[in-house]
């Protein structure tokens, strides 16, 4: 009877340790998680303007940059298209987004609170051009009329909005004076693409991503040219989302100084995006691309 006792006294303690150990086990693993999903993450994202493939080492590396420069947990985020970044920013779902011209003046209309704050040396003089199938007797604007056109995304700078405007200073109606209606083509890469494959005539493409895609020779000089150069005009920036309120005070700067300390060499970004540091930039740069953006209609 002892004997039995005691067994089941053995049994009852070690039952009862087994049990003491698995909730010690539950809360510590609880405890984990909890740190774990309350770590906030940086979001970066880009206008998917060209080969997302791309995009993703490119700006994926510039994401490993920023974080060990700042401290926090940075991500990248791909976008299908233009629209759905300008959406995610309002939402407060990414942080800070390089931008074209128009889609960073429609991003920060829908949140007054963010503010554009840095850009490529470039991007204060930038430019679009022209193209063409080679041989075809266009040489200026005027001799698009009755042609098969094609633009990039119907919300990119570079792509649409500007080359629009320029066709339109020539009394050009790329709704009416066109062999159809013009094609949206998604990026510029698929512009050059399309002329190239003779689906269309002509389009209008992003000037830095034109001379990049002729020097790697991705893009056929021999049955692709370009006829017209466009005057100049501001472009891309790194626009950050009310960000101070999300992940508290000085991030804003933080982000900003991290962007402008940047040389060649720290990030694939750089290579990507033709440039080997990025400058100051400030909304007010924007003006213009506001004013025609209104004046197309494209922006109320």
């Amino acid at each position: 009877m002892e004997r039995k006792m005691k067994r089941i006294i053995f049994l009852f303690g070690s039952l009862l340790l087994m049990l003491v150990t698995v909730a010690c086990g539950n809360k510590s693993e609880n405890k984990d998680k909890g740190t774990e999903s309350s770590e906030k993450i940086f979001k970066i994202s880009a206008i998917p303007d060209f080969d997302q493939g791309e995009l993703t080492r490119g700006f994926g590396d510039f994401a490993k940059y920023l974080s060990e420069k700042t401290g926090m947990k940075v991500e990248y985020i791909p976008v299908v298209d233009y629209a759905a970044v300008v959406t995610a920013f309002e939402r407060g779902e990414i942080d800070m987004v390089w931008f074209g011209g128009l889609t960073g003046v429609q991003a920060r209309s829908l949140v007054p609170e963010s503010e554009a704050v840095a850009q490529r040396p470039g991007d204060e003089k930038f430019q679009s051009v022209f193209i063409k199938q080679k041989g075809l007797q266009i040489s200026s604007l005027n001799d698009v009329k009755g042609h098969s056109f094609a633009f990039g995304s119907e919300s990119s700078t570079s792509g649409h909005l500007m080359p629009r405007f320029f066709l339109e200073k020539e009394g050009i109606n790329p709704d009416k004076d066109f062999d159809g209606s013009p094609i949206y083509s998604g990026s510029h890469d698929k512009t050059y693409g399309l002329v190239e494959a003779g689906s269309v005539q002509a389009g209008a493409v992003n000037k830095q991503y034109w001379d990049k895609a002729v020097k790697e020779k991705k893009v056929n000089t021999d049955k692709v040219e370009v006829f017209y150069i466009t005057p100049e005009f501001y472009d891309y920036q790194w626009t950050i989302n009310d960000v101070d309120k999300k992940f508290g005070e000085g991030t804003k700067e933080k982000m900003k100084q991290a962007l402008l300390n940047m040389k060649a060499g720290d990030s694939e970004v750089l290579n990507l995006l033709s440039t080997d540091k990025f400058i100051p930039t400030k909304n007010d740069n924007y003006k213009d691309i506001e004013k025609v953006a209104k004046s197309l209609g494209i922006i109320k």
